[in-house]
């Protein structure tokens, strides 16, 4: 997506954080991946993070869930949410994005966990 390639060269010209080199061991801490990954999901969406319900280290860097709040409704429990699957590299550069679940905020889950469909 050239988009997403175009918005990371920019972020990392603005933002000396972002840009450091991976070589001497200046990889962010847990809390600075998940804050850049709802950062730059929310700046390429233009959707409001809500939280994260994942996190795990990955060979290539980061993997992350984060909930978004892509319409907004009265009665609040009518608004539709969705689960973003973010992939970040060591550093914490947004590197993808996907949309893997969309849902009302009132609806209980009914996926079944560790269970594929």
């Amino acid at each position: 997506m050239s988009n997403t390639q175009n918005t990371r060269k920019t972020q990392e010209a603005q933002d000396p954080q972002t840009s450091q080199s991976s070589g001497g061991g200046d990889r962010p801490s847990p809390v600075e991946v998940l804050r850049q990954a709802r950062g730059q999901l929310t700046e390429l969406t233009g959707m409001a993070a809500e939280s994260v319900s994942s996190f795990e280290r990955t060979e290539d860097g980061w993997t992350v869930e984060v909930e978004v709040l892509e319409l907004e409704r009265v009665p609040d429990t009518m608004s539709l949410l969705a689960s973003y699957r973010v992939d970040l590299d060591p550093r914490g550069t947004l590197t993808g994005y996907r949309r893997v679940r969309r849902y009302e905020r009132g609806r209980a889950d009914t996926r079944r966990s560790g269970g594929g469909q």
